[in-house]
């Protein structure tokens, strides 16, 4: 009782131990707790001395290569498509073979048992055979 009693107790403390890592708050930095809004981040313009103009943005339509790039990922997006129709053309004759396999591996085990029945008639017409022939002594 005294042993069982030491166990119960020390298994307890050693789940407490262990569990506190299940009860802890979290962690300060989460990407679910980061917020950049809370921090009040503001930017100024100001305007340049002597009268340089700042740089103007160029949208996306007007850079250089833009148009290669969509026409890249467009030829990437087909290639991946060429690609997942190969997966299912794969899939299917796959499934195909596996189901041929299915059954020719039923007919096998079902002509394997027909083999075992069958010997086994040869065997008891054997000792039949020998139980006649050594009553007819």
């Amino acid at each position: 009782m005294n042993k069982i009693l030491k166990n119960a107790i020390f298994s307890t403390a050693l789940f407490l131990a262990c569990s506190t890592i299940a009860f802890a708050d979290g962690n300060a930095f989460t990407p679910l707790n980061f917020d950049d809004t809370a921090y009040g981040v503001t930017t100024t313009q100001t305007a340049p001395a002597g009268g340089i103009q700042p740089a103007t943005v160029i949208q996306p339509a007007q850079q250089v290569g833009n148009e290669n790039m969509q026409n890249a990922i467009l030829q990437l997006d087909n290639a991946q498509v060429d690609v997942r129709n190969q997966l299912l053309d794969c899939k299917t004759k796959f499934a195909e073979i596996d189901a041929q396999y299915r059954s020719i591996k039923q007919q096998r085990d079902a002509l394997n048992k027909q083999v075992k029945d069958i010997e086994k008639k040869i065997k008891e017409l054997d000792k039949t055979k020998e139980k006649i022939r050594k009553n007819m002594m």
